[in-house]
């Protein structure tokens, strides 16, 4: 039986059917899950997927984090549930205080859309364990609220214990602290990536394939688990 991953679609969601599709390639069951209820209906992990949830009021993620759903995925990745939260779901993440950190608006002040190239830092988490240490990939990006912050304390202990997931190689399209693309929990069940892997998953309309990479992670982490 193939793994259930849960794909949250909130008002405002545009990518979750891309990462609907992202999860079938990989050989992986999607769910669709409603932000307005709470039942996730006992899926095997959960994807945040990109967009503009609530329309970005107040700030980004800040509205989504209350969503009904919510409450019993933050439950769930404290029990060890593998949650992945691309571009606003990243910055819901953040929100909710599964991840450190804060997502701001992009340095030059204007939305940036483009291919970007990253190296994976950290192969241990639930969603990256399929890379090889410190390869190269190229995904798209796209995102007008996209700089990672935070303070100097918790910017050196991300990288003391090696919970850098991702860091943009060559440009850093958005302000990021230390490059920083996406990082990870003490765990490594939880992860948060501004670029968007969903859209790297066949060869005909992404620049790459790499994304799939971090779904098939998934699937294997989920029946690494169901052995032990």
């Amino acid at each position: 039986m193939s793994a259930r991953i849960g794909v949250v679609t909130f008002p405002g969601s545009l990518d979750e059917a891309d990462a609907a599709r992202a999860v079938t390639i990989a050989g992986g069951e999607a769910v669709s899950l409603w932000h307005g209820d709470d039942d996730v209906k006992n899926v095997d992990a959960v994807l945040l997927p990109g967009g503009f949830s609530y329309g970005d009021y107040l700030r980004c993620g800040a509205i989504a984090r209350f969503a009904p759903v919510m409450d019993t995925i933050i439950d769930a990745a404290h029990r060890g549930m593998p949650v992945f939260g691309i571009c606003n779901g990243f910055q819901i993440l953040c929100e909710t205080h599964l991840l450190p950190g804060a997502l701001t608006r992009n340095d030059h002040l204007h939305f940036v859309c483009r291919d970007q190239k990253l190296r994976i830092e950290n192969t241990a988490s639930a969603w990256t364990r399929d890379f090889a240490p410190d390869q190269e990939i190229v995904i798209p990006l796209k995102n007008g609220e996209g700089g990672y912050v935070a303070d100097e304390a918790t910017l050196d202990r991300l990288e003391g214990d090696g919970r850098v997931i991702a860091r943009y190689l060559d440009i850093n399209p958005n302000g990021s602290r230390r490059d920083i693309a996406g990082i990870t929990n003490e765990r490594g069940n939880v992860v948060g990536l501004m670029p968007h892997p969903e859209h790297a998953v066949e060869s005909l309309t992404g620049p790459s394939t790499d994304g799939l990479i971090f779904f098939a992670s998934a699937l294997s982490s989920l029946m690494a688990g169901a052995g032990q």
